[in-house]
């Protein structure tokens, strides 16, 4: 095991006691007016036919998005699609009709509680467009929040939700690629929503909007971070059979598939969970998941699946089977590169109800599409957002030695903190403000997008997450990043976490004497950036990784 990981290890004895529950938001009362849906408020047209693109000027210049490419990722008219945890519907327009709101303050009737109120957005003023909004709740009170809209054509890449190969133009077609974004806020928990004031903000397009629902009687016991798309196979009518290791168990279980960074949609033919007896071999017949009753799924890019709720004994601390069949052809694939972990890939043919391991003859070391499993029960989750350590890199192959394994198996064994699920979004070789994938294409490394990019769908849309755990912030220093800047992410995280009523512990930054470049100028920052997490105050609890192995 990683000399990394075995201090990390012992450290965990020493603050095990420190993860309780985040208490709740405050808000005062105020009324509310009479709301309409956000389709009778649609003014502006952005999809065009690519046969008549005059007939859409998303940007006031002209240019709109191809119903063509949107058709090609899977954004169907109507389509309902699930980002970060959120329904959404891409408007159930033609091209050329109103499909998206110029927000300026219109009062939009919405219903549900939840954690999160998310936004289907783009800006088309060249930069970051943003607004301050109001929510009013059911019992009249009411919270303010702040949407911040990337544009269209220059946003990042690494936060989008879907990107687009080609801009129309009143011409025709242009180059250049175009970017929708979700974008989530935070909610009073508990609280039934009644209606949205959007901001007044120009520029600010909205196609959809809808409340990220409350998982409860949900606790995610395994998850992983998608740190970007690996070129695969080709696979053609092939199943894969991922090994998972639980944390926590549960009397029902539901999984969560993601075509995160994805160009084109995923189709899933089938698939099953199983108890693992040995190697790709089941205890028993795999059973069989639906995806909102039907046998398989088609994931459009940049979306989610989540399985129906199936009653299924999860045993805690214990290996899965997660088989899904693809009968299409997969090229490029987005998951987690690093899954110190043998999972299985079959000879042609749909294999997920195999109990024998005799299809499956070859082998895989990533996680494909698979990004969580939830048990039914429990006090929720914890989240890991990490590096390499976290990922395990180093770490025994198939031996579940990583430090969030460890602290999995002492939440289970001791009584004084919550029994939480344990959520793994370490990735090896990621950083605190910088993104070493671009957010699109197909990886060359597997480092992902920073962890402030990563934020939202690593961390808080994870199912019932009660506390994040941050440690990162070696592999910034190492690459030049002054403490100062990594301060400002780290209290950025902090601060996101705590608007969502998510408690926050940091662990300080190891020791990397010997490694590449790491010299006595990174580790003076690596020292000033130790002494902010241990004194700031910031954190609800510092678990001080450093200490003990220094």
């Amino acid at each position: 095991m990683h000399r990394g990981v075995r201090g990390v290890a012992l450290a965990l004895a020493l603050f095990t006691t420190a993860l309780v529950p985040a208490s709740a938001a405050r808000a005062s009362a105020a009324p509310s007016s009479a709301p309409l849906p956000l389709e009778r408020f649609f003014d502006n047209v952005a999809v065009s036919d690519d046969a008549r693109p005059a007939e859409a000027d998303f940007d006031g210049s002209g240019a709109s998005l191809s119903s063509r490419d949107l058709r090609a990722a899977g954004w169907l008219p109507g389509r309902a699609l699930t980002v970060q945890g959120t329904a959404l519907t891409w408007p159930h327009r033609r091209p050329g009709e109103p499909d998206n709101v110029r927000a300026g303050g219109q009062q939009v009737r919405l219903g549900g509680s939840g954690d999160a109120l998310a936004f289907l957005v783009a800006g088309t003023r060249g930069g970051e467009t943003a607004g301050s909004g109001t929510v009013t709740y059911a019992d009249g009170r009411r919270s303010p929040y702040l949407l911040t809209a990337p544009d269209w054509r220059r946003g990042p890449l690494a936060t989008k939700a879907v990107v687009l190969p080609h801009v129309n133009g009143p011409g025709g077609r242009r180059t250049g690629r175009a970017r929708l974004y979700v974008v989530t806020v935070p909610l009073l928990p508990g609280r039934p929503v009644a209606s949205v004031r959007l901001p007044r903000a120009a520029g600010l397009h909205v196609f959809a909007l809808g409340v990220r629902a409350a998982a409860r009687g949900w606790s995610g016991t395994w998850a992983t971070a998608t740190s970007g798309v690996t070129a695969v196979g080709p696979w053609t009518d092939r199943t894969l059979r991922l090994v998972v290791h639980t944390s926590v168990g549960g009397p029902r279980v539901r999984l969560r598939f993601d075509n995160t960074f994805a160009a084109t949609p995923v189709r899933i033919g089938a698939a099953t969970v199983a108890v693992r007896a040995a190697g790709a071999a089941a205890r028993s017949r795999p059973v069989r998941l639906a995806f909102r009753g039907a046998r398989g799924v088609v994931v459009p890019a940049g979306a989610q699946a989540v399985t129906d709720p199936l009653g299924f004994r999860v045993p805690a601390d214990a290996d899965l089977l997660v088989s899904f069949h693809l009968p299409g052809t997969v090229r490029a694939a987005p998951g987690h590169r690093l899954a110190v972990q043998r999972s299985y890939l079959s000879t042609p043919g749909d294999h997920t109800a195999d109990r024998r391991a005799a299809a499956y003859t070859a082998a895989l070391t990533s996680w494909p599409l698979l990004t969580g499993v939830d048990v039914g029960g429990g006090p929720g989750s914890l989240v890991a957002l990490g590096d390499s350590i976290t990922d395990g890199d180093r770490s025994t192959p198939d031996a579940d030695r990583r430090w969030p394994d460890v602290l999995a198996a002492r939440l289970l064994r001791q009584r004084t903190a919550p029994p939480y699920g344990v959520l793994n979004a370490g990735i090896a070789g990621n950083r605190v403000v910088a993104d070493r994938y671009p957010g699109d294409g197909v990886s060359v490394g597997g480092s992902g997008v920073s962890a402030l990019h990563r934020l939202d769908r690593d961390v808080f849309a994870q199912t019932s997450v009660r506390t994040a755990l941050v440690f990162e912030g070696v592999n910034d220093l190492r690459a030049g990043t002054t403490a100062s800047r990594l301060v400002a992410g780290l209290r950025e995280i902090a601060d996101r976490a705590h608007d969502r009523g998510v408690r926050v512990l940091a662990a300080t930054v190891l020791p990397c004497g010997g490694s590449s470049r790491c010299t006595p100028a990174v580790d003076a920052e690596r020292a000033e950036v130790n002494t902010w997490i241990r004194d700031s105050g910031v954190f609800d609890g510092v678990l001080d990784f450093d200490a003990v192995l220094r």
